[in-house]
């Protein structure tokens, strides 16, 4: 259900990735925080909508009945994670607000993959093993076809090159990244970090939450672990040295 506007400047800040990577658990505990106004539901799909952006102007009235602020909130913001890495919504995104605050959630990129193939199987969307999945990607990415919404298991993963297109419209101080493993073990740390960054008091105290947590009919294999150890090898040296983190977890 979709409510009629209150809001009169554009929102403040936008949960933009990784999908996969913890953003449903960051958009619950968002949504608790007294000062925050989330949107209506979870991922608008928005920005990454080419139906929106097809006229010679956008009607960003229509996105703004996404959101019902109150008088406690004091910033207003949504969390959809494709935005991160679909084409054209970081600009899309910039067009719409300049001084917007972004938040991306990161996870090793082996085990995002494996846990997106999963999903995509338990939805009944996806009948390939791993294996052929992943292998069937690398071709595709090699022959640079278009990007997939839905098969892209290994594609969202990298990164590096997701983190410099929104630098090439965002200014560092605008992007928060986070860990999403920290996020599953120490929620109030992440949190006091987000408080800090979007300039909110601090969250109450929370109860640590496990959302969307699936078990696997299948388990990552030896020989899958290491294909994908060798793809991703360079895109995590890259994003250390972009983003500054220790990333040798992701590894091993």
């Amino acid at each position: 259900m979709i409510f009629r506007s209150k809001l009169k400047e554009p929102i403040n800040f936008i949960v933009c990735g990784t999908q996969k990577g913890g953003t449903t658990a960051l958009d619950y505990y968002l949504r608790s925080h007294q000062e925050i106004c989330m949107a209506i539901k979870k991922e608008v799909h928005f920005f990454d909508n080419d139906n929106y952006f097809n006229h010679e102007k956008v009607d960003y009235e229509f996105y703004h009945k996404f959101f019902r602020p109150q008088k406690t909130h004091k910033i207003v913001g949504e969390c959809t994670p494709i935005y991160m890495f679909w084409k054209d919504s970081m600009r899309r995104i910039y067009d719409y607000n300049s001084k917007i605050k972004l938040i991306i959630i990161l996870r090793n990129p082996i085990e995002r993959a494996f846990s997106h193939w999963n999903m995509e199987v338990q939805r009944k969307r996806e009948h390939r093993t791993f294996w052929d999945a992943i292998n069937e990607e690398v071709n595709n990415l090699s022959k640079n076809l278009n990007k997939s919404r839905t098969f892209s298991y290994l594609e969202r993963g990298l990164y590096s090159s997701q983190i410099i297109g929104i630098h090439k419209y965002f200014e560092r101080k605008q992007l928060l990244c986070l860990k999403s493993e920290l996020l599953k073990s120490q929620p109030h740390l992440v949190l006091d970090e987000i408080a800090n960054f979007l300039k909110v008091s601090k969250f109450n105290k929370i109860d640590k939450i496990d959302v969307h947590s699936r078990k696997y009919k299948f388990s990552l294999k030896a020989n899958e672990r290491n294909f994908l150890k060798r793809f991703f090898e360079v895109d995590i040296f890259q994003l250390e040295n972009l983003i500054g983190w220790d990333l040798s977890a992701w590894k091993t």
